[in-house]
């Protein structure tokens, strides 16, 4: 059951995250987007890593996701017509296919991933309470440094795509 149900997780995020690619409506990639984080999360729990489940629909669907969607909507941004592939240098068309065939042949010589030998005692900081401690004394400063810029940011969207009118209009 634990296999059938990674595996129905993992199609629903590949085909969330093709979503993401191939609509050409900004709101509808930015949902897929989320469904996309959503089903990476879902793995997290089918790994047992509930942590980073919850650490990954806290702060990337909820906080980023949702930020993207407003912003992309305050912007107003319509589904315009993208360039097709002919305007892609062969070469970088050559080299992407390289990778992706190379990605192909690496996982089917080796085969299924083999997983390590669980350690013997608990690894070193596995308690929630020494994240907490360390986000809050060590990391403290980049933590807030990141909040700052993102919260820049967010308000330079705002002040750019705020429509002025011209005052010789007005008159």
């Amino acid at each position: 059951m634990g296999t059938f149900l990674f595996n129905v997780f993992a199609l629903f995020t590949l085909l969330s995250a093709a979503g993401v690619v191939v609509n050409r409506n900004a709101v509808n990639a930015a949902m897929c987007l989320l469904l996309a984080l959503v089903g990476v999360a879902s793995l997290f729990v089918a790994l047992n890593a509930y942590l980073l489940a919850f650490l990954l629909l806290l702060v990337y669907a909820g906080a980023v996701a949702a930020l993207f969607l407003f912003i992309v909507m305050l912007l107003d941004v319509k589904g315009e017509q993208r360039p097709g592939l002919k305007h892609l240098p062969l070469l970088a068309r050559l080299g992407a296919l390289a990778l992706v065939a190379a990605g192909v042949a690496s996982f089917l010589a080796r085969g299924r991933l083999v997983a390590p030998p669980a350690p013997a005692g608990a690894a070193l900081g596995a308690q929630l309470k020494l994240y907490a401690y360390q986000l809050f004394t060590t990391y403290l400063l980049p933590v807030q440094i990141v909040g700052f810029l993102l919260l820049a940011a967010m308000l330079g969207v705002v002040v750019l795509s705020k429509k002025f009118e011209d005052p010789e209009d007005a008159k």
